[in-house]
C-alpha cells in the first residue's frame, strides 16, 4: 500500500462528466489499496468568471475580499468529487483549505504555505476514506482566507505530499508527459520517461507550461517524486526526480522556449562602478523583472553599452523609464526590440560534456539563424534570435541533438 497525492485540474475537472472520470480514476487507485489524497483546482474558466464578477463590481476589489470569493471556485470541486466517489462505493470526506489547517502568511492573493496539520487527513486515512482538499487556498493565522496564486494548486498538492511524507505526487493534466519540445512546433518531439528537477525548473523558467515553477522548486527541496500524467490517457508520464547516473547518459532532455521576450539597450553610459544599478534600480523599482544581461565596453574605453530583456508586456513600459535615465546619465542613445524570441537547451549531461554550446551555434548558424544575445549556465545554454526564426531553431536543434530517439539506458 502507497500513500498517494493527486493533484487535478481545471481542464480534468471541467464538467460534471470529467469529474466522474476522475472519480473513476481515483477509485482504481483505492481499490488497489492506495492511501488517495486528491487536491482539484476550480472547474475550468470558474476563477475567470469570478474574476468578472469582481471587475464588474468593484473595479480593483480589496485583496482579502478577492480571495474570500476565488476560494469558493474550488469548494464546488471538492464536494461534486466527493459525491462522485461516494456514489462509486468509495467514502471519501472533502476539505477547503482552512478546514484542513493549511496556514499561510498574510500574502493575500499571493500567500505562502507556512505548514500543514496533517492529524485530520491522516485520521481519514486510516478510516478508509479518500481525502479531497481544494487547491489554491489555505489561511493566515487570523483564519482569514487566502490564496496561493498562479500555480497554486500544484504547489498546495506538493506541500500535502511533503507533509504526509507521501510516496508520489501525481499531477493530471491534459497532457500526458513532459516532452522534449512542444509537440505542436516539432511533431517528433518525444515523451521523456524521467527528468530530474533542476532540468524541470529550467524548463519551467524558460516557458514550458506543464508545471509551475513554484510546486517543481516545492518538490524538490523536500525531495517529493513528481510524476505528471494525464487524465484522459493511460500511461506512466514522466517522473521527475534526483538526477542518477543513467540520467547523465543524455546531453540534451529538452528545448524550451519563450515568446513573450523583449530586449532594451542603452548606448553609450559612462563606464563607472555603480552603473548597472543605476540602470535596472528603476527598472526594479517599477517591478519589471529582467532575465538576461550584457555589457559591452566601447573602444574608447570610457563609455559601456548595456543591454537586457524583459517581458514583453512591460517592453513599454522599460522603454519610457531607460529613456528618462538615458537622459539624466547623458547616455548616447537608447533602443528596443519587441519581436525577439527565447530558446534554451537544458540538460544535467551538459556538466560532463563540453561543445554543447559549439554544436547549438553550429547548427542554428547552417540555417541562416543569427543569434542576438547567450546566455549559459551549468545545464543551460539560451539564445535569443528574431522571432521569425523561433520554429526553424527550435525544430533545428531538436533534430541535431537527436531528441527524437528514444532515452539509452
Amino acid at each position: 500500500m502507497a500513500l498517494i497525492v493527486q493533484k487535478y485540474g481545471g481542464t480534468s475537472v471541467g464538467t460534471p462528466e470529467r469529474i466522474g472520470l476522475v472519480a473513476d480514476k481515483v477509485a482504481g487507485w483505492r481499490k488497489k489499496g492506495n492511501d488517495v489524497v486528491v487536491v482539484v483546482s476550480a472547474m475550468s474558466g470558474e476563477t475567470d468568471r469570478l474574476l468578472s464578477l469582481a471587475d464588474a463590481v468593484a473595479g480593483v476589489p480589496p485583496p482579502r475580499e478577492l480571495d474570500v470569493l476565488l476560494a469558493t471556485g474550488e469548494q464546488v470541486t471538492i464536494a461534486l468529487l466527493s459525491m462522485a466517489l461516494e456514489m462509486r462505493g468509495i467514502p471519501a470526506r472533502s476539505y477547503t483549505g482552512s478546514q484542513v489547517h493549511i496556514r499561510t502568511d498574510s500574502a493575500h492573493n499571493k500567500a505562502r504555505i507556512r505548514e500543514i496539520e496533517d492529524k485530520r487527513i491522516h485520521a481519514d486515512l486510516a478510516d478508509g476514506r479518500v481525502v479531497v482538499v481544494a487547491g489554491f487556498q489555505g489561511a493566515d493565522e487570523y483564519g482569514n482566507i487566502t490564496t496561493l496564486g498562479r500555480g497554486g494548486s500544484d504547489t498546495t498538492a506538493v506541500a500535502l505530499a511533503a507533509a504526509l511524507k507521501a510516496d508520489e505526487c501525481q499531477i493530471y493534466t491534459d497532457v500526458d508527459g513532459v516532452y522534449t519540445t512542444d509537440p505542436r512546433v516539432v511533431p517528433e518531439a518525444r515523451r521523456l520517461d524521467r527528468i530530474t528537477f533542476e532540468e524541470m525548473l529550467e524548463m519551467a523558467s524558460l516557458g514550458s507550461r506543464v508545471l509551475q515553477i513554484r510546486s517543481v522548486s516545492f518538490a524538490g527541496r523536500y525531495n517529493v517524486p513528481l510524476r505528471v500524467l494525464s487524465t484522459f490517457e493511460e500511461g506512466e508520464g514522466t517522473l521527475i526526480t534526483y538526477e542518477d547516473e543513467t540520467m547523465e547518459q543524455a546531453l540534451i532532455s529538452g528545448i524550451a522556449f519563450n515568446r513573450d521576450e523583449a530586449k532594451l539597450t542603452i548606448m553609450g553610459v559612462p563606464d563607472k562602478p555603480g552603473v548597472a544599478h543605476q540602470l535596472l534600480g528603476p527598472i526594479a523599482e517599477a517591478n519589471i523583472e529582467v532575465d538576461m544581461i550584457i555589457q559591452n565596453v566601447a573602444p574608447d574605453g570610457a563609455t559601456t553599452d548595456f543591454t537586457f530583456t524583459v517581458h514583453r508586456n512591460d517592453y513599454k513600459k522599460g522603454l519610457a523609464i531607460l529613456e528618462k535615465t538615458a537622459r539624466a546619465m547623458g547616455a548616447r542613445e537608447v533602443s528596443g526590440d519587441d519581436k525577439i524570441v527565447k530558446i534554451s537547451l537544458v540538460g544535467v549531461g551538459m556538466r560532463s560534456h563540453a561543445g554543447i554550446a559549439s554544436t547549438m551555434f553550429e547548427a542554428l548558424a547552417k540555417e541562416g539563424v543569427n543569434i542576438r544575445m547567450i546566455s549559459t549556465s551549468e545545464i543551460k545554454v539560451s539564445v535569443v534570435v528574431d522571432e521569425k526564426y523561433l520554429e526553424l531553431g527550435v525544430r533545428t536543434l531538436h533534430d541535431t541533438f537527436k531528441l527524437e530517439q528514444p532515452e539509452v539506458i
